[in-house]
């Protein structure tokens, strides 16, 4: 797709041009834009057809790549968005049978869309009751298989290059009643996650798979203390199964290895918008389930500020939120005692919302400001547009099922662990730490944003200047109640090339990811220590440290953490440090120092600390 720039000249240069694309092949959209001197006509097809023809040649100005943001696409015709998500989809390869998929919970998906049928059998369109049609009944969930697939439409559909097929599926499971129907009980909302998980189980047993949820509750009152919800998923997600009863959920089976899951949660919106949204955003927490120990939990950041002028009645509105910062609908974990696990995990673009020209005034939603996805009325329109901490979890699942695919050996922590490592702040997150000092004012900042922005290329490749060293192992954290193993990795770097760097600024960023069960008693809930089976941790060696000095240092501090004392490791050089990164079952920061001393460290030692399989031996 091209913008074809016409000179003004007798008023008859776009009739001209769309007369000679018709006899060249080329398709050209209806709509066009007007300036003082120019029309710009977007049109599809070879560019060097565009020289055939001195007429046009006389006219034509310019030619550049279509660069469009969603409202351009979401306004033309369905004759129109036809054309584009024709051109799409005879680019689209389908995913083999042995495929991974993103299972996404929501409200069911439309699998009729001419961008999803090739993805989505009808044998994996799936509801949690019999009565209920897997047929999307409000367009939720359409938007999220669009963008699970594709993520933002937008520059997928008006990129010249040839796309990427998606080399994963899609599941559906409804797990919202249609209308009519009565609603699910809140309280019951941990069993229905684990009927829906099931249901994709059943129908594809070793399939390998990504639950993707944007369902949430806007009840705040637990601010960050597990819940049934919350724990069901922490349970499913470290391989358990459940069955509802009158007393609630209990455990069937003992946790397997091969049946963990990977759940990727919404972070959940702020219930009402306002000016200051940082501040709105720093005093609504992470909904339930997204402060799950084990999920993968999505906030909302933008780089989406720039309005359309196309848009009625957007003449002098602006953007609320500055280009890479925090969306304004994204909810926090700032709020959360700080003995709860930092959430969101990662932000990604949930689109933006408008302010009036006088900042009275806030509305949404705004195309322009949105992402594009599919639509789940085709045969109405194709394509529409999605917002929100919803659209940014359907977006980072694209990512999980791009890496599932990529290493299908690895497992569900190993794609959690590999997609916050590749997350990075924007230079706007980057811009409040000179602000503020001390790591218990930067926890803060990732109580807000998380560890950043994740980037599907980063997760599957080095890059050119960074080694990424995977290791998946197992631990035995307790023996007749005592803590046992301690797992030490020798860092494959080539030390005498660090050490002849000297003095030279290195980086080392370390990534823990691993699945706790949650105590199956609510009595247990309220610390942290009781809630967990277990937990890991994980430390470097000290510049001049010898291995056996190393190992008895970090024997003292599994042995703190399990009395409970304070941490008194050495965080010097680190970011976040050992006291604020050990939250919840995820744990990531950043060292930074000269190559010479990163030369010399050379090792990394993973640890247990206590949980409550430590005084059950069963377990």
């Amino acid at each position: 797709w091209w913008e074809v720039w016409l000179r003004h000249s007798d008023g008859n240069e776009a009739a001209r041009f769309r007369a000679f694309a018709t006899k060249a092949g080329m398709a050209v959209c209806d709509r066009h834009l007007r300036f003082e001197d120019r029309t710009v006509i977007l049109a599809y097809g070879a560019a060097a057809r565009l020289s055939s023809s001195i007429d046009v040649l006389n006219d034509l100005a310019e030619v550049r790549r279509a660069k469009s943001p969603a409202s351009f696409f979401v306004n033309l015709n369905g004759y129109d968005q036809g054309l584009w998500t024709s051109a799409l989809r005879e680019q689209l390869v389908s995913p083999p049978p042995d495929a991974p998929s993103i299972c996404v919970l929501d409200t069911g998906m439309n699998r009729a869309h001419p961008l999803i049928e090739s993805f989505l059998p009808s044998v994996d369109c799936h509801s949690i009751k019999p009565q209920w049609t897997p047929q999307d009944h409000n367009g939720h969930g359409t938007e999220m298989a669009g963008l699970a697939l594709f993520g933002d439409l937008t520059p997928v559909l008006a990129s010249s290059s040839i796309p990427t097929s998606p080399r994963h599926r899609l599941e559906s499971v409804k797990i919202l009643p249609p209308p009519g129907q009565t609603p699910n009980p809140p309280d019951l909302y941990g069993a229905v996650v684990a009927e829906a998980a099931s249901r994709a189980e059943i129908q594809a047993p070793v399939r390998r798979r990504a639950f993707a949820m944007a369902v949430t509750s806007v009840d705040e009152r637990d601010r960050g203390q597990p819940t049934s919800w919350s724990s069901a998923v922490d349970a499913l997600a470290a391989g358990r199964s459940f069955d509802p009863s009158s007393q609630g959920l209990i455990y069937l089976d003992q946790a397997e290895s091969n049946a963990r899951r990977l759940f990727i949660l919404a972070g959940g919106n702020v219930t009402s918008l306002n000016q200051d949204h940082l501040s709105a955003s720093d005093t609504e927490g992470i909904h339930d389930p997204g402060h799950a120990w084990n999920a993968l939990t999505v906030g909302a950041c933008t780089n989406l500020t720039t309005i359309d002028p196309n848009e009625s009645g957007r003449q002098g509105w602006r953007s609320l939120a500055a280009n890479g910062d925090l969306s304004p609908w994204s909810t926090t974990s700032v709020p959360f005692s700080r003995e709860w696990p930092i959430k969101p995990d990662v932000v990604f673009e949930g689109g933006n919302i408008g302010q009036s020209p006088t900042g009275s005034d806030l509305d949404l939603p705004i195309d322009s400001l949105s992402v594009l996805t599919t639509h789940h009325k085709p045969a109405e329109k194709l394509l529409t547009t999605s917002w929100a901490t919803s659209a940014a979890m359907a977006q980072v699942s694209m990512i999980a099922g791009a890496i599932l695919a990529e290493y299908p050996t690895f497992t569900p922590e190993t794609v959690r662990a590999l997609i916050v490592h590749s997350a990075q702040w924007t230079p706007r997150m980057r811009s409040y730490l000179d602000g503020v000092h001390g790591k218990s004012a930067r926890e803060s900042l990732v109580r807000r944003y998380g560890f950043g922005v994740p980037d599907l290329q980063r997760a599957l490749r080095s890059a050119k200047n960074a080694l990424t060293l995977v290791v998946q192992d197992t631990v035995c954290p307790f023996v007749n109640g005592k803590l046992r193993q301690m797992n030490l990795h020798s860092l494959p770097w080539p030390t005498d090339v660090l050490a002849s760097l000297g003095e030279r600024p290195v980086t080392m960023r370390v990534t823990l990811s691993y699945f706790v069960e949650p105590n199956p008693g609510r009595r247990g809930w309220t610390k942290r220590h009781r809630y967990a089976s277990h937990g890991l941790r994980f430390d470097a060696k000290a510049p001049g440290e010898s291995l056996d000095e190393f190992r008895k240092r970090m024997n003292r501090l599994a042995l703190e953490e399990d009395e409970q004392r304070p941490d008194t490791g050495n965080s010097s050089g680190w970011f976040l440090g050992s006291r604020i990164r050990h939250r919840g079952s995820l744990h990531s920061d950043y060292w930074a120092g000269t190559a010479a001393d990163l030369a010399d460290r050379g090792f990394i030692i993973v640890y247990p600390v206590s949980g409550w399989w430590k005084d059950q031996p069963k377990r």
